[in-house]
């Protein structure tokens, strides 16, 4: 497997993402669709849990107009890994027997590295939330 085949084809859910978020309806369906997938697979995903949990988070904040502190390239690469891994015909299809997940591990990697810095500002922010008492 090439990283290059997988790059190339990430692109082609990046590009799904940028037309998803512009619908905060079906961006928070997918999202659900991409938890129960994630909770239905945990075991085969430990490895990338929690970035998923944050990727899950972050796009969810985004939709829901919580949290718009990102760049748009990096909520479009976080939204298309979202997509990539949703997706059961990716680069390695998910029911092949302990290698379904492994490009999906590797685009979550992948993401996470590329918008790390904004990841961790989102991470901050969703911490200090916990910490405000509402009325």
């Amino acid at each position: 497997m090439k990283n290059s085949k997988l790059k190339s084809c990430f692109k082609k859910f990046t590009e799904a993402a940028q037309k998803i978020l512009t619908n905060k309806r079906a961006t928070l369906s997918k999202i659900e669709e991409g938890m129960a997938k994630a909770v239905e697979h945990k075991v085969k995903l430990t490895t990338v849990w929690s970035k998923l949990q944050l990727f899950f988070g972050l796009a969810k904040d985004y939709a829901n107009d919580n949290y718009k502190e990102i760049s748009n390239t990096s909520v479009v690469a976080v939204v298309g890994g979202l997509l990539y891994f949703i997706s059961p015909l990716d680069v390695i299809p998910d029911f092949i027997l302990g290698l379904g997940f492994l490009d999906d591990a590797f685009i979550i990697g992948y993401v996470f590295n590329k918008v790390a810095k904004e990841l961790d500002q989102y991470q901050k922010w969703k911490d200090s939330q916990k910490t405000i008492i509402h009325v």
